[in-house]
């Protein structure tokens, strides 16, 4: 269950701060620049700055009374850095976007946002132009922009599939890279969107092709994560699997999937919103559909994918395989809710982007997406302040997602036998060893960006057996995945402390996390037994997404022998 890994190659513009100047409390807020007094206002209305967790460490205090034997990563001296980022993002390089690399990344960043990946939709266009194109406005950002860490990406029409997020990390091949993959193996360039063997095929030899990327040293690293997975029913069971499966256990390409998708806000109904669907999951089974998904997997439930937020359900299946798969939740933002811009002119298909963004002389309440960090964040948990530690932190699954600023901080741990693991980790202990769960929240320390401080109402707990791979490729259930506790939470600010004793262990299980504002809940579609008050299915046309705020952990293992 080991995820780690680490390179000793290619640093290019690794010459980044050891801390962002929002976390260090030696520099005054005279001297930040309004995105960095924006993103310390955050921290310390969390409560995350100063006071033993001035290296943005997320209870920070526990994490250093952990036997230092036990971790299972490499570790920071106090704790994990946990940098909030986002990697489904799209600028004027997109045919159906309109904003500048740097509108994204400054808006990011006054969001609180640490790091950033840049994702133009794969395509002929893109291929030919804007993927070199873009790379001088992406460099440009980083330089202004130093306390965030940008990535350059594209948003692949994976053949076969859905849409999934690449990216690479920064160095003289990154463009070469990308320009390679997407002509050689983009379902859309290729003209291989079909749900057939063969586009399937290449959807894991492109795959294949980033690994030796790496492998021969061209890129420092590279990543796969798969977009709103459940929107169309494409994304079968079989295909997953294959993506997680393409590449060496050492590393891992394809890591996981959108937990929750971008264009939150499209749920809000008219006439002040776009009356659309949270995530615009309002679709149905088309011809390259699995037929095995039932209807309600083409909606979002509480505004995350229905892969995730069915306990019991395909992410369940996955990760009881024992297997590193996990979620994120993104911004996907193109057009974004109640701006004043309006897209460029410009020959797209000639130029490769559109000219620069206009002032439209009003606000645009018919578009349903918000900018990173505005609504959708994911938690890393990194080594440091850089490309590569962000990039370790994701392929490990040091990763935990919310939504609405629900929650301010998360630590999740396993302990026993002397012993502790995280997000994404694996407690390894003797049979019959007693383990305890400790869930250490951070309470939303004031308003988000809606202007309202949340609460949260309530933690639950998930527990599964891990039962190894599955004979059946398209298996999406785990039999033995149900919420096992649940917690309700009495306290609006500071922080609480959660702990479930899963008595002595003497078969292997998987434990989750999950949190609710309590707005909005319903039965889990595999019963009461297994879910009794998880998210409930999103109303297309009247879904204000504000009004139903989660958030997810990923999994941790405990594996007794």
């Amino acid at each position: 269950m080991g995820h780690a890994h680490t390179h000793d190659h290619d640093h290019d513009h690794e010459a980044a701060p050891a801390l962002p100047a929002a976390f260090d409390a030696s520099v005054p807020d005279e001297a930040l620049s309004p995105e960095q007094q924006s993103r310390r206002g955050l921290l310390r209305r969390a409560g995350l700055l100063g006071a033993g967790l001035a290296a943005g460490t997320v209870l920070a205090q526990t994490a250093t009374a952990a036997p230092a034997q036990a971790a299972s990563h490499r570790r920071r001296g106090k704790g994990f850095l946990w940098l909030a980022g986002d990697h489904h993002i799209h600028t004027q390089y997109s045919s159906d976007g309109k904003y500048r690399v740097v509108d994204q990344v400054r808006q990011g960043a006054r969001h609180g946002m640490d790091w950033l990946v840049i994702t133009d939709h794969g395509s002929v266009t893109h291929a030919k132009i804007g993927v070199e194109k873009v790379n001088p406005d992406i460099r440009e950002a980083r330089d202004a922009y130093e306390d965030t860490l940008v990535f350059q990406g594209l948003e692949w029409n994976i053949p076969a599939a859905e849409h999934g997020t690449v990216f690479v990390h920064p160095g003289r091949n990154e463009v070469s890279v990308l320009k390679q993959f997407e002509t050689g193996y983009d379902g859309g360039v290729k003209g291989a969107t079909d749900s057939t063997p063969a586009n399937e095929a290449l959807a894991v030899a492109g795959l294949s092709f980033l690994a030796d990327q790496v492998k021969r040293r061209k890129v420092k690293d590279a990543l796969m994560l798969a977009n709103h997975p459940a929107r169309k029913g494409i994304d079968s069971p079989h295909e997953i699997r294959a993506w997680r499966d393409a590449t060496p256990r050492h590393h891992q390409i394809a890591v996981g999937f959108e937990g929750a998708p971008g264009h939150q806000a499209a749920g809000l109904p008219k006439p002040l919103g776009m009356g659309r669907a949270r995530g615009i999951y309002d679709g149905s089974p088309g011809a390259n559909s699995f037929p095995g998904y039932p209807l309600e997997s083409y909606r979002t439930w509480g505004g995350f994918d229905w892969m995730t937020a069915t306990v019991g359900g395909l992410w369940d299946s996955l990760i009881a395989e024992g297997r590193p798969w996990w979620i994120t939740a993104n911004s996907d933002s193109h057009q974004v809710y109640a701006d004043t811009a309006a897209r460029g002119g410009g020959d797209f298909n000639a130029n490769g982007r559109y000219d620069d963004p206009v002032y439209a002389g009003q606000i645009d309440v018919t578009q349903g997406d918000y900018w990173p960090g505005q609504y959708s964040r994911t938690h890393v948990g990194s080594d440091g302040f850089s490309h590569a530690a962000v990039m370790d932190g994701i392929r490990a699954g040091r990763i935990w997602v919310d939504h609405g600023q629900l929650v301010s901080g998360l630590d999740v741990r396993v302990s026993g036998g002397g012993r502790w693991a995280t997000l994404g980790g694996a407690l390894h202990v003797r049979k019959g060893t007693r383990v305890t769960l400790t869930v250490d929240v951070a309470l939303a320390g004031g308003p988000n960006w809606a202007g309202f401080t949340p609460k949260l109402a309530r933690v639950d707990v998930i527990q599964g057996d891990v039962t190894g791979p599955v004979a059946d490729q398209d298996t999406f259930t785990a039999p033995t995945a149900r919420v096992v506790k649940s917690y309700e939470v009495n306290k609006d600010t500071g922080t609480v402390r959660l702990t479930y004793d899963l008595g002595r262990v003497d078969r292997p299980v998987y434990l989750r996390t999950r949190g609710t504002d309590g707005n909005r809940s319903a039965v889990g579609a595999l019963g009461a037994q297994v879910d009794p008050a998880g998210p409930a299915i999103d109303v297309v046309g009247d879904a204000d997404p504000w009004r139903d705020l989660w958030f997810y952990s990923n999994p941790v293992w405990i594996l007794p022998s």
